[in-house]
């Protein structure tokens, strides 16, 4: 039984630690997600988890926010971002950059991998497009294990059912064991790493594309205000912001304006994005 002091005590910590907001009301998920935490390093309770988080304990601190981080994700997840990467974004950016610019593309929160992969393999589909331009994927999350499984590149059958086309999945993907390996070639296109959102994006560089889709649902108000804002100032005058299904800046950020006629695209407030490809 987590005690109201517990549970306030991890609301707090987990709201430092990663920008979590967990509701009250949440004892199930707390416990469902956190037990196995405590059994792992030998505690008999969750309340001795916090106890051991209030003397400051790193490695036990990093483990709590990776179980209490909602790692969900699949290839090609609610396929409309994906057709406008391919059909709005890539032409319109590759018709405006020099060749020798290369396109820089930032996944946040890419839990296991399968966005960036699909977007690789888009990437890798429009080749005769692309030509011989310089094309960056970097992919973030704040779990390592995440981040070690996401660079592996091996899924079950299960996850390659989940979005993936048939043909891609024979053309980019080869059997191991009961598994599926993306292929080397994908692999080298995506760079994964670790980032926590509420920390500095500056060592990513400028940008030309953002997906940072169903992981703001996560953070209060002020939180995704700081994140939307910092985000604006890594993004090109003419890049892409993606946003989740039930997301929006509207309320939230004065920084991006939707792309006329689309949903979840933005570009930034008076800038040229706002214009979709012919």
């Amino acid at each position: 039984m987590i005690t109201p002091a517990d549970y306030e005590f991890f609301q707090r910590y987990l709201k430092a630690q990663s920008g979590l907001v967990l509701q009250e009301g949440k004892t199930y998920l707390l416990e469902s997600r956190l037990l196995p935490v405590a059994t792992h390093f030998g505690l008999p309770s969750i309340a001795a988890l916090a106890a051991k988080l209030r003397q400051g304990s790193m490695e036990i601190g990093k483990a709590v926010v990776d179980a209490m981080t909602t790692n969900e994700s699949f290839f090609f997840r609610d396929k409309t971002p994906f057709d406008l990467f391919s059909d709005v974004m890539l032409p319109t950016l590759l018709r405006n950059r020099p060749v020798t610019q290369p396109l820089r593309i930032w996944c946040a929160a890419a839990s296991s991998g399968q966005e960036p992969y699909s977007l690789a393999m888009i990437l890798r589909e429009k080749v005769g497009m692309v030509g011989g331009r310089k094309v960056e994927i970097i992919a973030t999350d704040i779990s390592d294990d995440m981040l070690k499984r996401a660079s592996a590149g091996i899924y079950t059958q299960f996850e390659v059912q989940r979005g993936l086309p048939v043909q891609l999945l024979l053309k980019y993907f080869k059997k191991n064991g009961e598994n599926w390996q993306i292929s080397d070639d994908i692999r080298r296109m995506v760079t994964f790493r670790n980032l926590n959102l509420l920390h500095s994006f500056t060592t990513l560089g400028m940008l030309d594309i953002v997906f940072c889709r169903n992981v703001l649902i996560y953070f209060d108000a002020a939180t995704k205000g700081d994140i939307l804002d910092r985000v604006s100032r890594n993004l090109r005058p003419d890049g892409y912001l993606v946003l989740g299904g039930a997301e929006t800046v509207v309320g939230v950020s004065s920084k991006f304006t939707l792309v006329p006629g689309q949903r979840n695209l933005y570009g930034l407030a008076g800038s040229q994005s706002a214009v979709v490809a012919a």
